[in-house]
């Protein structure tokens, strides 16, 4: 890690790797548990920095959604963000308050709760309702990867199954 990182304290390090897009709580509870912290401390604080930007992005999408797309510098990443994240949400379409939690507890790339809140907004669910079933999907997804950091679940069952 860069000199900069380790001057934080461990806890900050887990917190801002969880809020940030593509790393969420699947980068922070392996890198909070590398770090020598409490596993059970580390899916909180994991939890937590998780869903600082949902209610935040939920708000901003609900009432800019369109307009990103046509952000001069950003449009074209949202268009194809966008377009991807609809693609992969015909779960929430389908079951809709469950089927945003179940989105997002998928401890996969572009499931978790950055692409949950797209997937909120492009089915036009509330935004209470919408921070609820991703508050619910980041817990699973964080048991999940707890799981997997501590051997309990292995990673190989999910390739050969």
């Amino acid at each position: 890690m860069p000199d900069w990182i380790n001057s934080l304290p461990k806890e900050l390090v887990v917190i801002i790797v969880a809020a940030t897009p593509v790393f969420e709580l699947r980068g922070s509870i392996p890198i909070g548990a590398s770090l020598g912290l409490p596993l059970l401390k580390v899916y909180f604080l994991s939890l937590f920095g998780n869903l600082i930007p949902v209610f935040p992005l939920l708000f901003i999408y609900n009432k800019f959604f369109h307009r990103l797309e046509h952000i001069k510098f950003l449009g074209r990443f949202f268009r194809w963000w966008f377009r991807r994240v609809e693609k992969k949400s015909k779960i929430v379409e389908r079951w809709g308050f469950w089927g945003l939690a179940a989105f997002v507890a998928i401890p996969l790339p572009v499931t978790g709760a950055w692409t949950g809140t797209v997937a909120a907004t492009l089915v036009e669910m509330k935004i209470k309702k919408s921070f609820l079933a991703i508050t619910i999907g980041v817990a699973f997804a964080g048991l999940i990867v707890s799981l997997v950091v501590t051997g309990i679940l292995n990673i190989d069952f999910f390739v050969r199954h």
